[in-house]
């Protein structure tokens, strides 16, 4: 029995270093993970990285990881001769396998949200133009055109949709026009735009695009997405 106590008094010991080295192992697997992600054509802010599921190391010598968590913020890319910044992208990371020499690394399958802040859509639309939440599924969108040398501006409510998979369109519902002739036209020159959200990991892709109070936040899947190397 006494043989039987000391061999488990082993066994826990032995599990507890384990269990140790292993949390130890996923630290500094996410903070090197953090520091390597790279996304062809943008700039980023900063990155978190949570592996998920242990053993780690098992999961390691296998040469994958099953889950991973990605937060990244600050993606900034150029679109339509424009800046256009992603405030936040979260994406949930599945089969993730490791290559170049634990380098890189591609997941099988991929989900998650960014948001577009309007602070960052205004910035990306016309001058002059600013944009707003505008309640349910619209955003308000106000610019000021030039008629026969003076200053109009108008508010409208838009519509935000998706083209191509690729592209936000802003269009406004409705221009009042209050019987100036080409007046709508030279509003919706300003208040409707097309602008191409760059800066995505590759394999990621656009879903569905909603207006909420905090920003656009748009649904992103994908297969094969690499993050890093």
């Amino acid at each position: 029995m006494r043989a039987l106590r000391i061999l488990l008094v082993i066994v826990v010991v032995l599990g507890g270093i384990f269990v140790a080295v292993d949390r130890a192992a996923v630290y500094f697997a996410e903070s090197e993970a953090a520091k390597r992600i790279r996304i062809t054509g943008a700039t980023i802010g900063s990155t978190d990285v949570s592996i998920k599921g242990f053993p780690f190391l098992t999961q390691l010598a296998g040469g994958g990881v099953d889950e991973v968590d990605v937060e990244i913020t600050g993606i900034e890319t150029a679109a339509d001769g424009r800046r256009l910044r992603i405030s936040r992208m979260n994406a949930a990371l599945r089969d993730v396998e490791l290559t170049d020499g634990y380098s890189g690394a591609t997941a099988a399958r991929a989900s998650g949200t960014a948001v577009i802040s309007y602070a960052d859509l205004t910035k990306a639309a016309s001058d002059g133009v600013a944009i707003e939440y505008g309640g349910t599924n619209k955003v308000k969108v106000t610019g000021t055109v030039d008629v026969l040398g003076n200053p109009v501006s108008r508010s409208v409510l838009s519509t935000v949709t998706l083209v191509d998979g690729r592209t936000l369109r802003v269009h406004a519902d409705k221009v009042p026009g209050e019987g100036v002739p080409g007046l709508e036209k030279l509003v919706r020159g300003k208040t409707d735009f097309d602008r191409e959200v760059g800066g995505l990991p590759s394999g990621l892709k656009l879903q569905k695009i909603q207006p909420t109070a905090d920003g656009l936040e748009i649904s992103v899947t994908g297969t094969d997405v690499r993050l890093a190397g």
